[in-house]
């Protein structure tokens, strides 16, 4: 996601294999931060529970991405990692790849990049989720990124803040007017 990911190889070339089954945490808001990780396969899902008891979805880091890269300059986790589905990474401590960092200015300045953009993609997001109606919050999302594959609506559900229900009688309309 951030760099593609042979970069990546090169900084966690020696890292430490973690697997992770379905809904297995990694660690929890407010661990201390210790590793840094690299998706290898699967997916882990950045997510942080609200007074409510739901929660909100942060980041989903999928094969190549880096996860809880916020963390670098952390204490501690900012929130919970979980895998969504069987998921393989590799884990280096926070201070080494720090260290390597320092050593590989290409692979830093990537990170800088793809952090920007990471702001960006988070900026749109607040702004999507300040509209009021389903439907501009779908037309904004849209504005924003390209259509999801075929079965996918129901992230594009979570991302603009509605039900999957809400989002798809939205369609449905869209579909009835052309």
């Amino acid at each position: 996601m951030i760099l593609i990911m042979s970069d990546w190889r090169e900084i966690f070339g020696d890292g430490i294999a973690v697997s992770l089954g379905i809904s297995d945490v990694l660690f929890r808001r407010e661990d201390t931060v210790s590793n840094i990780y690299l998706v290898e396969a699967g997916a882990v899902t950045l997510e942080r529970s609200l007074s409510d008891g739901s929660s909100l979805t942060l980041k989903r880091a999928e094969a190549g991405a880096l996860l809880a890269e916020a963390s670098l300059f952390a204490k501690h986790y900012h929130c919970d990692a979980v895998a969504n589905e069987p998921s393989h990474l590799l884990m280096l401590p926070k201070t080494t790849i720090l260290e390597r960092l320092e050593k590989f200015p290409a692979s830093a300045l990537a990170l800088l990049a793809g952090t920007s953009k990471e702001v960006q993609r988070l900026r749109a997001r607040v702004e999507i989720l300040r509209l009021k109606r389903v439907a501009d919050r779908l037309d904004a999302w849209l504005e924003f990124f390209d259509p999801p594959k075929k079965g996918e609506w129901v992230s594009v559900a979570e991302a603009i803040g509605v039900t999957p229900p809400a989002l798809y009688r939205e369609l449905a309309r869209r579909r009835e007017a052309t």
